[in-house]
């Protein structure tokens, strides 16, 4: 059994007696024969899925439909119509009303069970979606804890880092992905004193040894999920300090030995970073800012991605005023 209910609300106790053999190997059922008995299985079991008659006694589905809505403020219940009304005027209704499928009786065993599987397998990955959102979240912020930058800055640079990506030629899917890992970049601060974070002034020797340490700590924290937008990350934090001319932490790596991911959320770090009031500095003058990442092409920056980054200035200005509104 998958642990999964599914509720099913019909009050010909033969109807409900079928779609039991259909689905009872499969899934916790819970039963209801009315709008009443239904509205208290929905608080009680809290149901992945309904599927509902439409001619019940005391109630019609589709407003029955609504109720249960009204009830899973989430829209975490999937309602699929299960009834003999073929008319197309039903069937439409049945949408209006906040269901994501309509079946006809007599019912199929075969399509029942597809058509269930379907719509749970989607709610499945809606939840684990989520899961990795917060997990993002959680680690963007971690990384940030005993830092003075804002939650915005990872948030506002992941935005950045998509844009600047799109611009290197990675397709949407790609870039998104980029946008969501691109936050987890700074994870290994976990691993330095908020005295290191904090310092108003230039690190000694000692502090930057220390502080040289976060991205292979974030790697090692990253690299332990075989997912691939924590793999993604993972990387990211690692490399994200390397320098197109070599002169980078923590390996020295140059030019295209750095992964484009890193090379990417570099320069949209630097670029949000010089963009920020901190307690060191003030913001930059967008046009000082310009200068400086155009005088770091082909030696803190990839050369392509500096002008990439010129001919996307306008959108990551758009970006930095939405921003702005925001917070």
């Amino acid at each position: 059994m998958s642990g999964q209910t599914i509720l099913v609300v019909d009050d010909e106790p033969g109807n409900l007696a079928v779609m039991g053999e259909i689905l009872a190997d499969g899934y916790k059922l819970v039963f209801a024969r009315n709008g009443s008995e239904t509205l208290a299985a929905v608080v009680k079991h809290r149901p992945a899925m309904a599927l509902l008659d439409i001619g019940l006694p005391d109630i019609d589905g589709f407003d029955l439909c609504r109720k249960i809505k009204q009830i899973d403020a989430t829209h975490a219940i999937k309602i699929i119509f299960v009834t003999a009304y073929t008319d197309m005027a039903h069937e439409t209704a049945g949408f209006e009303a906040g269901g994501v499928d309509y079946i006809v009786k007599p019912v199929s065993p075969s399509i029942v069970r597809a058509r269930v599987a379907a719509h749970l397998s989607m709610v499945r990955a809606t939840v684990l979606e989520q899961s990795y959102r917060d997990a993002i979240l959680m680690l963007g912020q971690a990384g940030h804890y005993n830092d003075t930058d804002t939650g915005a800055h990872i948030w506002r640079m992941a935005a950045y880092a998509s844009a600047l990506a799109q611009g290197c030629g990675w397709d949407a899917e790609s870039s998104a992905r980029l946008e969501l890992a691109a936050p987890m970049h700074d994870t290994g601060k976990l691993g330095v004193p908020r005295e290191i974070l904090c310092k108003a002034g230039p690190l000694n020797e000692q502090e930057w040894a220390v502080m040289k340490t976060h991205p292979q700590i974030g790697y090692d924290i990253l690299s332990k999920s075989n997912a691939p937008i924590f793999q993604l990350a993972a990387e990211i934090a690692l490399r994200h300090h390397e320098k197109w001319d070599g002169s980078g932490y923590p390996d020295g790596l140059s030019e295209k030995d750095i992964p484009e991911s890193a090379r990417i959320v570099a320069l949209a770090d630097v670029f949000d970073a010089l963009s920020m009031k901190r307690p060191y500095k003030e913001p930059w003058a967008i046009e000082r800012i310009v200068e400086h990442i155009n005088a770091g092409a082909g030696k803190h920056f990839d050369p392509k991605l500096v002008s990439v980054f010129s001919e996307k200035l306008p959108e990551l200005l758009e970006i930095q005023s939405k921003w702005s509104t925001a917070e």
